[in-house]
């Protein structure tokens, strides 16, 4: 499986390339960000744009993936709506959107958020654009499946660049053992997501739900460590 990963700098994305390069499916990734991701690894490969939506550098090699794992996001505190549907559902659909004309066999997971307004008419912002992105995205010709993570755990493994998530790992880790065992349908972690996102890309998978919720990619992608 070769996969195309955006937001690998990110805490979601970070455990995501993690579990790629650590499963034997994944024969190749290919990173698209604004910056470098600071790790070395014989099946990693980068390509750096100061526009990640900018496909034209790598177009000819779009049809050559099986996968494209979006994890790039962008918190709604403080923003605007068009600023945050710009980021949120503009640069997504961007990227999708030549993915899905490039090769209508290709899976795209796309990291969204639990609450997200399917409608897209309830009161919050936030939730009206992510259910936009995707019922837009679950339109497309391709294989997509929408990830809502909840609350997070972080799993330790390619140390992040940045130190607030360095930071929140070290600080978080105890309270988790807590939150499953009193909510556990509203916890998750990085590792659980990366694999449940290669679990959906594999043929015959049989996963046929298209929106996964917490317990839905525990349960699909497991738990390894």
């Amino acid at each position: 499986m070769n996969v195309l990963l955006f937001g690998g700098t990110g805490m979601l994305g970070r455990g995501v390339l993690r579990e790629c390069l650590r499963d034997e499916s994944v024969t190749g990734v290919l990173s698209i960000g604004r910056t470098p991701l600071g790790v070395t690894h014989p099946k990693l490969r980068e390509h750096i744009v100061p526009d990640p939506s900018d496909l034209s550098g790598i177009a000819a090699e779009l049809p050559d993936h099986d996968a494209c794992f979006f994890c790039l996001g962008v918190s709604s505190v403080g923003m605007k709506e068009d600023a945050y549907r710009a980021i949120t559902y503009d640069l997504t659909l961007a990227v999708a959107r030549p993915l899905a004309a490039a090769n209508p066999e290709l899976t795209f997971v796309y990291i969204s958020g639990e609450g997200t307004d399917s409608t897209e008419r309830g009161r919050s912002m936030w939730a009206r654009v992510k259910g936009k992105t995707e019922n837009d995205l679950l339109a497309l010709p391709f294989h997509a499946y929408m990830f809502r993570p909840g609350i997070v755990q972080p799993v330790s493994g390619l140390p992040s660049k940045t130190a607030l998530y360095r930071i929140a790992y070290v600080l978080t880790k105890p309270l988790f053992p807590i939150l499953r065992r009193f909510a556990p349908n509203h916890v998750t972690t990085t590792e659980a997501i990366g694999r449940a996102m290669i679990a959906v890309a594999t043929p015959g998978s049989g996963v046929t739900t298209r929106i996964l919720r917490p317990q839905d990619l525990n349960r699909v992608g497991g738990q390894r460590s």
